[in-house]
């Protein structure tokens, strides 16, 4: 891996350690190795302890007194306040973007969805991070920053869920179909069906999951 350019250092740190988390690649029951991690990035321990406690905020990792940064593990409870803060927000927030979106957020969505779609038909890597950017790109348009940011994170955190949610068989294929309807009504300007469709697809989700961390192994 080539070293990281001084540039920007701390927001690319915190990507490239948010994607490995996000990615599974990090072990939960065990230290996140700070040497050998920052050796590989070819950076010193400061600015990635720097980026670990950025991703505490956001609530990917933990830390422990004398013991460093863990990943913390899946849960129903997170999982819940996740999706039901989501449920509570977002799908106001879709349906004004739906109205005041300009033709170069719109071309925007649909490129969000178009790359989406291939990589979930393919069953590629990034399906996570590609889920999060068609979400977000039929929010932003709304022009409301606080909320913006606060469904940001929130989608940051449920990353790893939507991994979850689309492991059964056939999930995938659902997932697009449910995200081509809300494109459809958001790119119409119909912003009570934007709405209805995805508050509906958010709260299918959610029971999806309860029923999926319900039936796994405690981490």
């Amino acid at each position: 891996m080539k070293p990281i350019l001084v540039r920007n250092l701390s927001e690319q740190l915190v990507q490239l350690v948010r994607d490995r988390i996000l990615a599974e690649s990090v072990p939960l029951d065990q230290p996140i190795r700070q040497d050998a991690l920052a050796a590989e990035l070819g950076v010193s321990k400061i600015p990635l302890r720097e980026a670990l406690a950025r991703l505490e905020e956001e609530g990917l990792v933990r830390s422990q007194a004398n013991r460093g940064f863990f990943v913390r593990a899946l849960s129903a409870g997170e999982a819940e306040e996740v999706y039901l803060l989501r449920l509570q927000l977002e799908p106001a927030t879709v349906a004004l973007a739906a109205r005041r979106a300009s033709e170069e957020e719109r071309q925007q969505a649909s490129a969000s969805f178009a790359t989406l779609y291939e990589a979930t038909d393919a069953h590629g890597e990034g399906v996570a991070a590609f889920n999060r950017a068609f979400h977000l790109a039929l929010i932003r348009p709304s022009q409301h920053p606080i909320t913006t940011g606060i469904l940001e994170r929130l989608h940051v955190i449920g990353d790893r869920y939507v991994r979850k949610h689309l492991e059964p068989l056939g999930r995938d294929e659902r997932a697009n179909d449910e995200h081509r309807e809300i494109l459809n009504a958001w790119l119409a300007r119909d912003a009570r069906q934007a709405s209805a469709l995805t508050k509906a697809h958010i709260n299918q989700t959610l029971v999806d999951l309860r029923r999926q961390l319900a039936a796994a192994p405690a981490a």
